[in-house]
């Protein structure tokens, strides 16, 4: 070993090495570890240059044995297909997970056990693991059997989606209502007057909500608004390959083939505006702003996932403020953790339109 070079460290920095270093007591690293706002500035300051230049890494199990807290937050994910994966909850776990590490917190992925739908056993048993402090559930249904059951287990949680009344308050939200609503003042303030909308399972509250939200406004602006009536009924042509496309797309052929078909589609979601498009190209007709005496149809979606900017034309579609979700549904955890009352109410976000090409 040549002069002059450091010896090698045997071990682990230890606290009472950075307290050395800084000058300070063991104790006062410790606050500065776990309560900053005690410990002056000018002594911080020293403390935190202390543990970057030692490379001092805190042992969080003990600190966990210590406290009780496993700065860990389980997320019940949704179940999906791995090779067509839902590309909005994929954004939504990222965001998550950034939230979560900014408050010095991991994120524990649990499902239900394969070929399984009840996520109770897989609640029960991480619940009964003490892994987690939390727990974050997305795809709230109405009547959720997960909400009592946690509920029940007295662990802190948060929900992706509206809980019911005489339930927790404990969700973040958009309002979808208020996001298809605007998609129609959107459209009417192009001219449109004649508005299709394509939906699919009605029977979740947030597709319901960008149902109502759509009928609503068109009804208060005094535009004629028709729904594409998907079911096992609406079939599309046949041709000796067999069908031509599903009951959605079929669907809206229908109304473009009607006397006063619409000139503008709002799809409740982006995967739903793809049939849409679909459809349109079916029919003749070119997707864009131009209305009828263009032989334009004007479309939208919902989610604004990264298809939109892809299509031709690229798709208007809403964007959900995601990295917000994500930090208030961490935010509303940790405040449960730490023993902090809930709120009486659920945070509800606004969402953004994102125009393209598709309407504008």
């Amino acid at each position: 070993m040549t002069e002059g070079t450091p010896r090698p460290r045997r071990g682990a920095t230890t606290i009472e090495e950075v307290a050395r270093a800084a000058g300070v007591s063991r104790q006062t690293v410790s606050n500065a570890l776990n309560a900053p706002q005690r410990v002056r500035p000018d002594t911080l300051a020293r403390v935190t240059a202390a543990i970057r230049e030692l490379g001092y890494q805190p042992d969080q199990s003990a600190r966990s044995l210590r406290s009780g807290a496993r700065r860990t937050i389980g997320y019940l994910v949704p179940v999906d297909d791995p090779f067509d994966p839902n590309p909005l909850m994929a954004g939504f776990l990222e965001a998550l997970v950034d939230a979560a590490g900014a408050e010095g917190q991991r994120v524990l992925l649990f499902r239900p056990a394969p070929g399984g739908a009840d996520a109770g056993p897989a609640i029960d048993e991480l619940v009964a693991a003490r892994q987690v402090d939390g727990l974050v559930l997305a795809d709230v249904l109405r009547e959720d059997p997960r909400i009592g059951q946690v509920g029940r287990a007295g662990v802190p949680f948060v929900t992706f989606g509206r809980t019911g009344p005489g339930e927790p308050q404990h969700w973040v939200d958009i309002a979808n209502d208020a996001a298809t609503a605007a998609v129609v003042r959107h459209l009417a303030a192009l001219g449109h007057r004649r508005i299709g909308y394509l939906g699919a399972g009605e029977e979740l509250p947030w597709m319901a909500a960008r149902r109502a939200g759509f009928l609503a406004e068109a009804g208060r602006l005094g535009l004629s608004a028709v729904t594409a009536p998907v079911n096992a009924r609406v079939t599309a042509p046949v041709t000796a390959a067999g069908p031509a496309a599903g009951p959605e797309v079929a669907a809206v052929r229908a109304l473009l083939r009607g006397p006063d078909r619409p000139t503008a589609f709002v799809a409740g979601s982006d995967l739903l505006a793809l049939d849409v498009y679909e459809a349109v190209r079916a029919e003749g007709l070119t997707v864009g702003p131009g209305g009828a005496e263009a032989g334009e149809v004007a479309v939208t979606g919902f989610h604004d996932t990264p298809l939109c900017r892809h299509l031709h034309p690229p798709l208007t579609s809403v964007r959900l403020p995601l990295r917000a979700i994500a930090a208030g549904l961490v935010g509303r955890l940790l405040a449960q953790v730490r023993g902090e009352a809930p709120p009486a109410a659920g945070l509800e976000l606004p969402t953004e339109l994102v125009v393209r090409a598709s309407s504008g």
